[in-house]
């Protein structure tokens, strides 16, 4: 075993359960709001899950950021997309100068936008950029293996990294995006793999396929599945066989929440498909886990039941970019006001409601 993977499989040992006595104070904090009982429903929950992730009913989330993940693979090769290549580094520049729809969409969030290099092909600069760059894209998944078992724990440790970088510069909840043009195969490969679904009802037609681009990426992803006869009991061989740069990233991000103790927010089907695979490295970082939306594709809420999560919202979004997991932020800071403003039954001097039998 060489020393990157070691490495990782000592970080995974100090993930620890997120802190339940904090989520039981919270709960009982919010069944003492005057409301009726779990009437805002899965933002309840979801406050409940930040409170338990940070260890401390006091949730905050005053420092907002989405770091965002770009790469490229090599499948595009095989014309499984509509896009060419140059447009991963063309929108990861873009992240930097504000030129994305995440980085509008965070601002009327008031969150950070953190754009990663892990492996655009191409050299890309600019404000903000954090450079890991681990190769210039992946191999051709067809062909081979996308990447070694080393780079992809490398991948995994940066992400991990980031989380407590950014959780010392004050950031309390932190939301995945990605860029990477043919990311959606990558992803419908992983979750075939993992989820042991039919590769035509993991794959959908990512950023606008006709049917015949549809069935080259179904029939690319059946060559990478028999080519590297990916492990599905060992997430590490699945996600350097047939994964990507970006979702190693991504997973990395989903196991450093838990090890560092920062809620995660869930984006679309790429991100789902890192959140899924990080749990099958390590099912307690579930836990610190919140799922904002259900994709539009097809694996959006295959995926996200496999999971264990319910998504708060359902706008039929599928942009990427971790668009999804930024339209939460509102909605939790919404959910955060009521549930540190509002008075109680007893403050006010009415009964408290009573759970129905």
């Amino acid at each position: 075993m060489q020393q990157l993977e070691q490495q990782l499989i000592s970080n995974l040992q100090q993930i620890q359960p997120p802190d339940q006595n904090a989520m039981q104070l919270c709960r009982r904090r919010w069944d003492s709001i005057a409301k009726p009982l779990h009437s805002l429903g899965l933002l309840e929950d979801a406050i409940a899950t930040i409170a338990s992730a940070q260890g401390c009913p006091q949730v905050r989330l005053d420092k907002k950021c989405v770091a965002v993940f770009c790469a490229d693979n090599g499948v595009v090769a095989q014309g499984v997309t509509q896009s060419q290549q140059d447009v991963t580094a063309i929108v990861t520049e873009n992240f930097c100068s504000g030129q994305t729809s995440v980085c509008a969409m965070a601002r009327a969030a008031g969150a950070e936008v953190f754009p990663v290099d892990i492996g655009v092909a191409a050299t890309v600069s600019g404000k903000g950029l954090r450079i890991h760059k681990i190769a210039n894209g992946t191999a051709d998944i067809t062909q081979g293996p996308a990447m070694s078992r080393e780079q992809a724990a490398d991948a995994i440790l940066y992400g991990m990294q980031m989380v407590g970088e950014l959780k010392q510069q004050g950031y309390n909840l932190i939301a995945t995006g990605e860029m990477g043009i043919g990311n959606t195969t990558t992803s419908s490969a992983i979750l075939s793999v993992l989820l042991h679904r039919p590769i035509t009802e993991m794959t959908g037609r990512g950023a606008g396929l006709s049917s015949a681009g549809l069935q080259r990426k179904i029939d690319a992803i059946a060559r990478a599945i028999e080519v590297n006869r990916p492990d599905a009991n060992d997430p590490l061989d699945v996600l350097h066989k047939v994964g990507g740069f970006d979702i190693a990233g991504l997973v990395g991000v989903f196991l450093g929440g838990a090890q560092h103790h920062v809620p995660i927010v869930i984006d679309g089907v790429i991100s789902a498909a890192a959140a899924f695979t990080a749990m099958k490295f390590c099912p307690t970082a579930a836990g610190y886990w919140i799922a904002a939306h259900v994709s539009k594709e097809p694996a959006g809420k295959i995926v996200l039941d496999a999971l264990g999560k319910k998504p708060m919202l359902t706008c039929e979004m599928c942009l990427g970019e971790g668009t999804g997991a930024v339209a939460a932020f509102p909605v939790l800071e919404m959910a955060n006001a009521v549930y540190t403003q509002m008075s109680t039954f007893s403050e006010i001097e009415i009964e408290d409601y009573q759970p129905l039998s």
